[in-house]
């Protein structure tokens, strides 16, 4: 029997999905945590590109005051090609990703298109299915509406 323990102790370190799939069960699907209360969706991270740092960090700081984000990850000097106007482009970028309650996202996207500076701003959004419950229970908590109207405009 000590002979068992070793490889015991292995198999306990593998993976669910692989003990699942060695026996024929199918995997089964995380649950999220006891009470969490987290409902799946309800948290988007959406992307935007900027010319520019300088405008990235102009639209992330409005966003999060305006809590229409809980917080903007500044991704720098990416690629982008692209077709316009007819003519294949190629530009260097910032990428935006912004985490946001999904709710918002449609009063994220008209602020980010009246105030970026191209003819058409990306704006597309992801809805978060799983993730650290106290995270997205702080973006929730982020961006939720101030009670008094006076300090946001």
């Amino acid at each position: 029997m000590p002979a068992l323990l070793p490889v015991v102790s292995r198999l306990l370190l593998l993976p669910r999905a692989l003990l699942s799939m060695a026996s024929g069960s199918p995997p089964t699907q995380p649950s999220p945590a006891l009470g969490s209360g987290y409902v799946p969706g309800s948290i988007s991270a959406a992307f935007v590109t900027c010319p520019n740092e300088k405008v990235a960090k102009e639209i992330a700081r409005a966003v999060v005051e305006k809590r229409l984000a809980a917080c903007v990850n500044l991704i720098p000097q990416i690629t982008s090609i692209y077709e316009w106007k007819g003519k294949i482009e190629e530009d260097s970028e910032v990428l935006m990703m912004i985490k946001t309650q999904s709710s918002l996202v449609p009063a994220l996207t008209d602020f980010v298109r009246s105030v970026h500076p191209y003819e058409v701003a990306e704006v597309i959004a992801l809805p978060v299915e799983q993730g650290n419950y106290p995270y997205l229970h702080w973006v929730r908590q982020a961006t939720e509406s101030v009670s008094d109207p006076t300090v946001l405009p």
